[in-house]
């Protein structure tokens, strides 16, 4: 299987997988839920990428130890980054009644042996770790296969063009403020970026800013989940209007508009409605 995201996006919108697909017994942030996005239809899995004391990269999402583990360790709160990789292969996943559950932590070494050559993978929480991450990635043979985001602070665009110049990067937009316009000097490989927005009719939610982009050969990501329903990422349009509302306005209004990644909590749902709808491939 041979990749190359602006060719495989200007044939179908891009279903990318929020720390892959869970629910009931099966955590996030495992192979098992990444497995299961990729058998629903997923394009692409998102990983979240933590370190260890031992200086292991593993996938669990920073802070997250508590509401994922259920782990606050001898002494409080810990972080991963306070535990061996012995301590952390104990470790389990709590599923959503916060009962144990048999699935642990894997390596993010793991991640990239299970999904190479398979889907892509949009590696979250790449400016902590971004040595190790690009390392591991060209180590494995995957720079093909990789997106890697920030926010467009000065100090992390200075981070990827360091260390990973050549790897898919997406700049995380909630403003236009010539973001654009710079990333297309820099040494970096830009492919698009990803928009966050309140307010469809303004900045970086219009159609025009996605004319925009897509006029210099950029791709535009969109996020239909959801982490505060008091903070929008899409102006509404959401895994969760698609299913209170209808699945027209929440992820058909996204495909409609242009968008060529959607993220999601809902993987199989969504890409059957896309399916069904005709709105998954863009050249029927």
């Amino acid at each position: 299987m041979s990749f190359d995201l602006k060719r495989d996006a200007s044939e179908r919108i891009i279903i990318a997988a929020h720390r892959g697909e869970c629910g009931g017994n099966i955590p996030c942030n495992t192979i098992t839920a990444y497995e299961i996005a990729v058998s629903h239809g997923a394009d692409m899995i998102e990983v979240d990428v933590n370190r260890s004391a031992d200086n292991t990269l593993w996938i669990l999402h920073p802070k997250m130890e508590w509401k994922h583990l259920n782990y606050l360790g001898p002494e409080g709160k810990v972080s991963l980054g306070q535990l061996t990789d012995e301590e952390i292969r104990r470790l389990r996943y709590v599923n959503y009644d916060r009962d144990f559950t048999q699935f642990g932590l894997c390596t993010f070494d793991e991640v990239l042996d299970r999904f190479k050559g398979r889907c892509y993978i949009n590696v979250d929480k790449f400016w902590e770790n971004p040595r190790d991450i690009s390392d591991a990635i060209r180590d494995h043979g995957m720079l093909d296969q990789i997106v890697v985001k920030s926010s467009p602070k000065q100090e992390y665009l200075d981070i990827v063009e360091e260390y990973a110049p050549e790897v898919s990067f997406l700049p995380v937009l909630k403003k236009d403020e010539g973001i654009h316009e710079e990333m297309m000097r820099r040494n970096i490989n830009y492919v698009g970026a990803e928009v966050v927005f309140d307010n469809e009719n303004e900045g970086v939610g219009t159609r025009e800013f996605i004319e925009k982009l897509h006029a210099d050969d950029k791709l535009v990501w969109v996020n239909a989940i959801i982490y505060n329903y008091k903070a929008q990422l899409s102006a509404g349009h959401s895994d969760d209007t698609a299913f209170t509302v209808s699945p027209d306005y929440g992820w058909g209004w996204l495909a409609d508009r242009g968008y060529d990644i959607i993220q999601t909590d809902w993987t199989l749902a969504m890409a059957q409605y896309l399916e069904k709808s005709g709105k998954r491939y863009k050249n029927k």
